[in-house]
């Protein structure tokens, strides 16, 4: 395995995925003097298009994992879905940032609720494994309640409404998963999310917790800072600090948090990469989160988080993207966009910038 030293600009990140996190990373990483390797099974993908290498390959080819550990002096993940057995193989050969138990509790709902329950309080849940247990499990925690696939889910794909009058066999049918888990609703007041990066060494550097607004389960637009209180704020940031402490996390983390109307903060879940609701630290952060990304993972000193303006992050979702023309010859909108030819309903295809004043928001 190569040394874990600190990584010299030259060096080469290979990156797990190819989607628009791996982009925006690797033009981060670009700027630091690092070369990029894309490993995904797509041709033409987002982060390839803006990287030095890339593999096309099933995550579990063992011969083009080999290959590609070899050519590469760190490995990172841009999304966490990968097999366990990709990621063990993997860290034969090189350096793996963040490693395996930030990616196994991150991908599985289940395993992610109860590790998060031991340092912050969540929602109630129950895992279910049938429709008979599934009704059960509403009788327990009470309706309205949310059926969720334990993995892979994202976006709102393979979440379920249970409402009073459900019919279990359908919605157990509409999961599609052979293993699910209940989750009782909140009475919501928000939807915060906290992004904390983590040194090889333990060093940490938090960037201030926002608001995330959603429309049809898609993150929608993000309001940063949140306006909330300092207590609440400082809160919010433990909580994160605690999850990557336990995660003993060397990347980035989102921690996404619901406030309830009485004030309480519950965990919802977490992210080990770079998130959508950081989107807005490239333009109103020193240290955007895909450079503080590179450096955790390089292994370099953390970058200021401190905001110099607030900021507003609208996503372009579907054909919200035509629009980019004018967003162009706007001069407030500071527009991102993912190089994705084919436009389709809910595919993040970009995102937009607003910068403010630092207070705008209160």
């Amino acid at each position: 395995m190569k040394n874990s030293h600190p990584l010299a600009p030259g060096s080469t990140i290979g990156i797990m995925g190819g989607g628009q996190l791996g982009r925006m990373t690797a033009l981060a990483a670009g700027q630091l003097g690092y070369k990029c390797h894309i490993f995904c099974p797509d041709e033409d993908s987002p982060a390839s298009q803006v990287s030095a290498q890339t593999t096309v390959a099933a995550y579990d080819d063992i011969d083009a994992l080999k290959s590609f550990a070899e050519q590469v002096d760190v490995v990172t993940f841009e999304f966490e879905n990968i097999p366990h057995e990709s990621v063990q193989l993997l860290a034969e050969h090189a350096v793996v940032r963040p490693g395996w138990k930030s990616l196994a509790t991150a991908q599985d709902r289940l395993v992610e609720k109860e590790f998060i329950n031991k340092i912050a309080p969540t929602t109630p849940f129950r895992r279910v494994t049938s429709p008979a247990e599934l009704e059960a499990a509403a009788d327990e925690i009470g309706r309205p309640a949310v059926l969720k696939t334990a993995r892979m889910g994202y976006d709102g794909k393979g979440q379920v409404l249970i409402a009073p009058d459900c019919d279990y066999d359908a919605a157990w049918a509409a999961m599609g998963a052979d293993i699910g888990i209940l989750e009782a609703f909140v009475d919501l007041s928000r939807e915060i999310s906290v992004i904390i990066a983590r040194s090889p060494g333990g060093g940490v550097a938090t960037y201030p917790p926002v608001e995330n607004r959603h429309v049809n389960h898609i993150l929608d637009t993000t309001i940063a800072p949140a306006v909330m209180s300092p207590e609440m704020a400082q809160e919010a940031v433990s909580i994160a600090h605690a999850i990557a402490d336990g995660l003993d996390l060397v990347g980035i983390l989102a921690v996404e948090m619901f406030v309830t109307r009485k004030g309480q903060i519950l965990v919802n879940e977490i992210a080990p990469r770079p998130h959508n609701s950081g989107h807005w630290t490239m333009d109103a952060c020193p240290t955007s989160q895909f450079e503080q990304f590179v450096r955790a993972v390089c292994g370099l000193p953390l970058g200021d988080v401190t905001p110099h303006h607030d900021a507003e992050m609208k996503n372009l979702i579907g054909s919200a993207v035509r629009g980019w023309a004018d967003l162009m010859s706007d001069a407030g909108a500071r527009l991102h966009l993912y190089g994705k030819k084919e436009i389709r309903e809910g595919r993040k295809m970009g995102h937009v910038n607003r910068i403010y004043p630092r207070g705008h928001w209160k």
